[in-house]
Order: C-alpha cells, then structure tokens, then sequence
C-alpha cells in the first residue's frame, strides 16, 4: 500500500491526559492546523461531547471525511470499538462503545487501536522500517526487513508488531502488551514498575534521598546526566540505566519471539543517548550455563543505529560465498544475523496518527 497516493481523508485522534489532538490526513499528509480540547472532564457524557466536537470541527474544515481512526488506551475490544476500565480515564467503566457510538453520530466506519500498535505501523509504512531499508540498498545489501517491533517509553511502556505493514493483533486484542512482562530487576514486579515516568523518578528519588513528590521531572534528570543542570549526575545516570537494563530484557524477549528491528519513541526516548547504549549492550550480552559454556543473549545481534560506527556495522553486507557439497557451484551465505534498533523517524505523535491512517485505510478495502 503506498498511503501517500491515496486520497481519502481519514479523521484522527491523540488522546492525551492533558488534550485531545484531532487532525485530518490525506495521502499521507496532515491537512490545516490541529484542534486541541483540554481532555479534563468529569463524566463520560462530558467526554464524548468533546470528542463530538473535536471530530465535528475537523470535519467542517477538509469537507469529505470517509472514516475515523485514533489510539485510545487498553484493556479494550479493539475490533468493536469496546473500551474497558481505565485507570487514567476513569469515566470509562463496564465497558463503553466508543467505536460503535462515533459510528453512529458520524454514520463513517470508525476504527480503534493501541497507541503502541498504531505507533509501529506508522514507523513500518513512512519512518524507520523503510529508512533502514533504504540505507541497506543504498550499501549494495539485498537484504530487505519486513518485521517491526515498536515500543514506547513515557508515563508507561508500551509495545507494537508490525509484519508486512499489518499489525500483529492477537486474538484478544492482547499483543504486545509489553508492560506485564517481568521485571528482570525486581522479581515478582512489572517491568513497567523501572520502565515509565514513575520509574525513572523512583530510582532517583532513593538515590538521593528525597521525597518522591519533590523529584525532579526525566527531562530534567536527563539534564543533570549530561550535566546541563546541577544534580547528582550519579543518581541521575542510575535512574536511566535501570531503565535501560529492565526495557533491554523485555525487548530481548520480544526479539526472539518476533526477529525484527525496533525503534523507540514516547517522551523518554528523548534520553536516547543514555538508554540506547546500555540497551544494545544488555541485548548482546551471554547467558550463562551449567557447563560453563557461554550462550548468546539473543541469536541475532544488536545494533545501534544512532551510532555511526554501528550503523556502518549494521549496513556493511557480511554475506560470504560457500561452496555446495559435492558440486561444483557456490551459494551466498550471510553467517551473521543482524537487527537495528533505533529512535522514531517520524516522532512518536505523528507516528502514531500515520499509524491510524494507515490502519483505516486497510481496514476500509
């Protein structure tokens, strides 16, 4: 599917705790000015007045509208627009459905999914998957990627599949729920418990010896571990590292139940330079053995690809020609299996509306 020749317009929503962001894109391109509505309501019928109106509005501008699709937080039915209980909505209760209800105010299809799911799928079709890709052609490798593992680091951690631009749902809408993985550092927690806002927060907090409600935000952590702001640096490397370590094992996992890149987004990937590093480094990590023999973490190795060396790395073709037993004829062979983990091309926001497009636009043939 090539979504920049396509010229239906599709509505979409980001969902935030602070606002409600509504855009309209065609052919791949945002179309005008985004509508934010503060996203602060205290009853359900509060709230889908403002998304009534933040569609009807955006709608009003770019005329001919053929579907609605945006990223709402989980547990839910996806596939029947059903939202499940929220934590950080709690007007959703008992199960509401948002798709079914838009659908019949706006008599378009409308189409719900996981902001880590929609994230993915717009970094497969128009960010990092093709970047790579291009790279690799660019270097002479026939080499060509068709797997995407997306995950997003911010107030939690969330995750995404992507193969052949088609999301890896689940049967119960359930894929890639990252964050109930465990946590390799605290046994018996969610991993989700080192890797999120809180998380980085926490581990500062202790190292300091200060209250947590006077913590500092990551952004301004990060400052003090690359010493733009004063603050124990030490501290604040440790707080990033943990996270690093933590989100390094859940994405070994995810890697080898899925072989494919991964690109990083969400407001903490802001601290990039700390976390990829140690992330690379824990995923081609050894196990150990009984025997005393080493195991390779993973049966791919890691690359960073904001990492010039490894990137040239990554991209150098390491095929070699081998010759077929009792024959005189050779094949190629590549001996090293490569994966490239990176940060968003596009920026987590616009990722993840592409995303919704995308997932609209197949879902409507």
């Amino acid at each position: 599917m090539n979504i920049f020749k396509d010229n239906r317009t599709i509505l979409t929503l980001d969902a935030g705790g602070t606002n409600l962001v509504f855009s309209a894109i065609k052919a791949g391109e945002f179309l005008g000015e985004e509508i934010k509505i503060s996203a602060e309501v205290k009853t359900l019928d509060e709230f889908l007045d403002k998304l009534i109106l933040g569609f009807q509005q955006t709608k009003d501008r770019v005329g001919e509208v053929h579907a609605i699709s945006f990223a709402f937080p989980g547990p839910a039915d996806y596939k029947n627009g059903i939202i499940g209980d929220l934590e950080n909505l709690p007007v959703f209760k008992d199960g509401v459905a948002l798709g079914p209800f838009l659908e019949n105010y706006f008599n378009i299809p409308v189409f719900i999914n996981n902001d880590g799911d929609l994230f993915t799928l717009g970094e497969s079709v128009g960010g990092f998957l093709p970047d790579v890709n291009k790279l690799l052609q660019k270097n002479s490798s026939k080499k060509i990627y068709k797997n995407l593992i997306g995950v997003t680091l911010g107030t939690g951690f969330g995750a995404g599949l992507v193969q052949d631009n088609k999301i890896i749902e689940g049967d119960n809408s359930a894929s890639a729920e990252i964050n109930r993985m465990s946590n390799t550092l605290y046994l018996n927690y969610s991993v989700e418990e080192s890797v999120s806002i809180r998380g980085v927060k926490r581990v500062y907090a202790s190292e300091t010896a200060i209250a947590i409600e006077k913590c500092p935000e990551p952004s301004y952590i990060y400052k003090i571990a690359i010493g733009q702001e004063e603050g124990n640096k030490e501290a604040a490397l440790k707080s990033f590292k943990n996270l690093a370590i933590a989100a390094a094992d859940a994405i070994a996992n995810s890697i080898t139940m899925f072989d494919g890149l991964v690109v990083i987004g969400g407001g903490l990937s802001g601290a990039h330079s700390i976390i990829l590093p140690v992330i690379v480094e824990e995923l081609n990590k050894q196990f150990s053995s009984f025997d005393n023999s080493p195991l390779q973490r993973m049966e791919v190795f890691a690359y960073n690809m904001n990492d010039t060396n490894c990137s040239e790395d990554f991209l150098r073709p390491s095929t070699v020609s081998i010759k077929i037993p009792r024959s005189d004829k050779s094949i190629s062979y590549n001996p090293v299996k490569k994966i490239g983990i990176g940060i968003s091309k596009l920026g987590t926001t616009k990722a993840i509306a592409i995303g919704a497009y995308t997932y609209a636009l197949t879902m409507l043939k």
